[in-house]
């Protein structure tokens, strides 16, 4: 069995050697494509693999067709709509992501822009504090989780709204549940979002939510861009000079916030919920074994094409 690596931002070394050991302990063989230019590197790298391993790499119809004798695909983190799943289904590939392995490293991101917001982007003018003020996490998954844990440590009052998640896991880690997303954005000063980008959540963020938040309001972003609705946060921020609005995905009027509201929006240059040492060695790993679980014994724990 091949398993090829696809990755145009290459795992660190370290990580492509855990991830060799855990395929080739397995006796299957390991193919690097790292830093790739061209779509066509990765349509002949295809043909011949078994599994493919990727990051942020596009998957679609047209390497399904090209990889003749894929059986697997694994998304070494939680998102996985760089892949297209109804030509995955088409062709009978199973695919998979590593969720929890990125979970501590987004989620230590995400206070490291609620810090730099609330100091005024370090431009030397007075702040205020994270401890005491109101934190919602909307979508409490593994990583709104690991948020709720480190706001422990900050001194915040900690408010949840997810609407698949029982109210007694969410209570049970000492956080209080709310009924509807309304609700959080009404009650919480700052919202750190970790929904993922469905047909039900793309532009869901808009107008209706942020205008209920209070005074001196602070949203972070290191879900997906997607779920923004973008003209509305403009409009949003025009009428309300104390929102401040933080991401590590790049929006697509970047320009425009930035020309406008350059004291009250940053977005990271690219995606960086995950560019950790150990979020790069965990999810890589991860993801060499579930390959080899699958092959060997057909577990499909982590299967997202059910």
């Amino acid at each position: 069995m091949k398993i090829l690596v696809a990755t145009d931002k290459p795992f660190a070394a370290i990580a492509v050697k855990g991830i060799r050991e855990a395929i080739e302990n397995a006796d299957m063989e390991l193919a690097l494509l790292e830093k790739y230019t061209e779509k066509s590197q990765l349509l002949e790298a295809v043909n011949d693999v078994d599994a493919i391993i990727i990051r942020s790499d596009i998957i679609d119809n047209e390497v399904f067709d090209a990889a003749k004798q894929l059986k697997i695909v694994v998304r070494a983190g939680a998102g996985y709509d760089n892949v297209d799943l109804a030509a995955a289904k088409a062709h009978n590939v199973c695919v998979m992501n590593t969720p929890g392995q990125n979970s501590n490293a987004v989620a230590e991101l995400a206070f490291g822009l609620m810090v730099y917001a609330v100091r005024n982007f370090y431009n030397g003018t007075s702040g205020t504090e994270l401890k005491d003020k109101k934190l919602g996490i909307h979508a409490y998954g593994n990583v709104g989780r690991n948020v709720a844990r480190i706001a422990k440590g900050f001194g915040m009052d900690i408010y949840a709204y997810d609407a698949f998640c029982p109210k007694e896991v969410i209570e049970k880690d000492g956080v209080k549940a709310l009924d509807s997303a309304d609700g959080l954005y009404a009650a919480c000063q700052f919202v750190s979002l970790h929904i993922p980008a469905t047909a039900e959540t793309k532009k869901s963020i808009g107008g209706n939510l942020l205008s209920k938040m209070p005074k001196g309001a602070v949203l972070v972003n290191t879900a997906r861009k997607e779920v923004i609705n973008e003209a509305e946060l403009v409009k949003v921020m025009e009428e309300r000079a104390d929102l401040k609005y933080l991401t590590d995905i790049v929006p697509d009027n970047h320009a425009e916030l930035t020309e406008k509201f350059a004291n009250r929006y940053f977005s990271t240059p690219k995606k960086m919920g995950a560019q950790t040492a150990e979020a790069n060695i965990n999810a890589g790993i991860a993801a060499a074994n579930q390959i080899v679980g699958f092959l060997k014994d057909g577990d499909r724990t982590f299967e997202v094409t059910k």
